[in-house]
């Protein structure tokens, strides 16, 4: 794989306009989540929710602007896996790692396209759950597509694990600037960070169950995950928490946009949350 330092120049505003574009995108899933609690109304998922943007001022231009986004993010992401921008390495967990950034990729490649025909106004096949569905049509025709499927809902919900991980384990604080905003909001990144991992869980769990009963409708996306949390008791309460919670999500992307820095491209003396916190750690333990 390449060296960080051959890494292209652009990769830093190519990042940050990505995660732009990711806190956009969940910013508009979260507040129609909190609204379809509030009113008793049903959770939209990805791209139901951005079909709503054509219909406001302004809204064809900024589902360009966020198709340009998601696409800059997708970029990011296969470039930061074959530089290793974030120091995984080349061992078995560092490759893992640095795979699920190729997955990620791929994954926001096709967000990307889907959220560009809606701007075009061709049909994107924006019923939520439906290109999950449509994939897990597919899986099934080949031979053990079944158990494929199972492999990556296994996979989706390993993902969603980990990001509630990296939200209590605080592993974000290792790539955001310090400075007295962002230790302000590190409550509300921390939060966002577990939202967002049920979210993924539940949609790894749909796969899963998708592939266990060889039903591609099983399967779905944000919106089912929704769904699925608003049927349970006191469902609207926990829906409504999800969607402040997708929202937290949504301003950690906003912070990443703006705070992130790439380890192997940073000066030695940029100060990360993490750093912030083990020296008020020191001080604590000087302090007994």
């Amino acid at each position: 794989m390449g060296r960080s330092d051959e890494a292209p120049g652009w990769v830093i505003p190519v990042m940050r306009t990505g995660f732009g574009a990711r806190g956009i995108t969940y910013v508009l899933l979260g507040a129609l989540a909190f609204l379809a609690a509030w009113t008793g109304g049903e959770a939209e998922g990805t791209q139901a929710a951005l079909s709503r943007l054509r219909g406001v001022p302004l809204g064809l231009a900024a589902l360009f602007v966020i198709a340009f986004g998601l696409f800059c993010y997708a970029v990011w992401r296969l470039i930061c896996a074959w530089y290793d921008l974030e120091d995984r390495g080349t061992d078995a967990k560092g490759t893992v790692a640095r795979t699920g950034q190729v997955v990620t990729g791929i994954i926001h490649l096709g967000l990307a396209a889907s959220t560009l025909r809606l701007a075009l106004g061709r049909s994107s096949g924006s019923e939520d759950g439906g290109s999950a569905q449509s994939a897990a049509s597919w899986l099934l025709t080949f031979p053990f597509g079944a158990w494929i499927i199972v492999g990556v809902g296994v996979i989706t919900m390993g993902a969603g694990a980990y990001y509630g991980w990296k939200g209590f384990a605080e592993k974000y604080k290792e790539h955001i600037r310090c400075t007295a905003f962002t230790e302000k909001l590190d409550p509300v990144l921390k939060a966002g960070l577990v939202a967002h991992g049920v979210i993924i869980a539940l949609i790894g769990l749909f796969l899963i169950y998708a592939g266990l009963t060889s039903d591609p409708e099983q399967a779905g996306g944000v919106g089912k995950a929704f769904d699925t949390v608003r049927s349970q008791p006191y469902g609207m309460f926990l829906l409504g928490i999800l969607g402040i919670g997708t929202i937290a999500f949504a301003i950690y992307c906003f912070i990443e946009a703006v705070y992130r820095f790439v380890p192997k491209l940073a000066g030695p003396d940029i100060g990360s949350l993490a750093d912030a916190a083990e020296g008020q750690a020191r001080r604590a333990a000087r302090s007994i």
